[in-house]
């Protein structure tokens, strides 16, 4: 099992690809690009954070 400070250390990566994938949509919705890969990304990393938190509420009740 991941320790809390490794969680909190990937939860921290993890919203972080979120803000700059966030930022690429903004970007290619001014150009009028396709936006669909990008929010599919952004809908994976919102379940993947959604793992880490809940990942770290259990490691910290465990401590």
């Amino acid at each position: 099992m991941k320790t809390v400070q490794q969680l909190e250390s990937e939860l921290a990566e993890l919203k972080s690809d979120f803000i700059r994938i966030q930022g690429d949509v903004e970007k290619i919705e001014t150009i009028g690009g396709n936006v669909t890969k990008a929010v599919e990304q952004l809908d994976a990393l919102e379940k993947e954070i959604a793992n880490v938190r809940h990942q770290l509420r259990e490691a910290r009740i465990e401590d």
